[in-house]
């Protein structure tokens, strides 16, 4: 099994070839959400908080390239890997210009596409997990030690506002949906909960509301947006 518990989002519309990606997923320790058009997957995928989508390029109603530059657009860390049959480079370009960050060509080993997937996942992580000090405006925030701070002012963080001011910085100028923040800041998703959250978003508002090019935007009927450039 392995050792990164992660959400998987497969879009491909061949029965067989995803029934079998699914079940190799799966038994390696990944939850999978298969959908089998583009439509029913960028549904899916504003439904839930995946940690990495596998999208087929040759889909019906809209192709896979479309559905990554949805994703994209929204989200500019999560990894996108392309299934594709085709092997032109222009077709690779064009992908990585929707937003792929890779591609596995078919027929291939499924051994590669898991190996592939456990690379992503764990660059991914470690990117996430490694880093523990953030410059926001002219903010300074310690997320080891809870502390943020400018010149003249020092806020001593709770744990869980430092969790959330954390969150927010590692997805900084992407739209977060409000059961993502709760279930990676708060471990579930409840109403209660979700008021909790609307408490602490108005507390890290108000650190951040003098700091030049920061903002942290409510995206109504989805989430929210912190947007600054560190």
């Amino acid at each position: 099994m392995s050792d990164i518990k992660a959400k998987i989002l497969l879009v491909e519309d061949h029965a067989t070839l995803s029934f079998v990606i699914k079940e190799a997923l799966q038994k390696t320790g990944y939850e999978v959400v298969h959908c089998s058009d583009s439509e029913t997957g960028w549904q899916q995928f504003m439904k839930h908080n995946f940690d990495l989508c596998l999208l087929d390029v040759v889909l019906p109603k809209k192709n896979g390239m479309y559905l990554a530059s949805q994703i994209r657009a929204i989200n500019d860390t999560i990894p996108i890997l392309m299934l594709t049959s085709k092997n032109m480079d222009d077709d690779k370009i064009a992908g990585f210009q929707s937003g792929a960050d890779d591609y596995i060509t078919k027929p291939f080993n499924l051994q590669e596409l898991l190996l592939r997937v456990q690379v992503f996942l764990k660059r991914t992580k470690k990117k996430e997990e490694g880093q523990t000090s953030f410059k926001i405006g002219n903010l300074d925030f310690d997320y080891k030690n809870l502390i943020l701070k400018d010149g003249k002012t020092e806020h001593q963080l709770t744990q869980r506002e430092a969790d959330l001011i954390k969150f927010l910085c590692q997805n900084n100028n992407r739209v977060l949906k409000r059961d993502e923040i709760l279930m990676q800041v708060w471990g579930k998703e409840d109403y209660f909960l979700g008021r909790s959250m609307d408490v602490f978003i108005t507390k890290v508002r108000k650190y951040l509301r003098d700091q030049p090019g920061v903002e942290l935007q409510t995206v109504h009927g989805i989430g929210f947006k912190f947007v600054y450039n560190p």
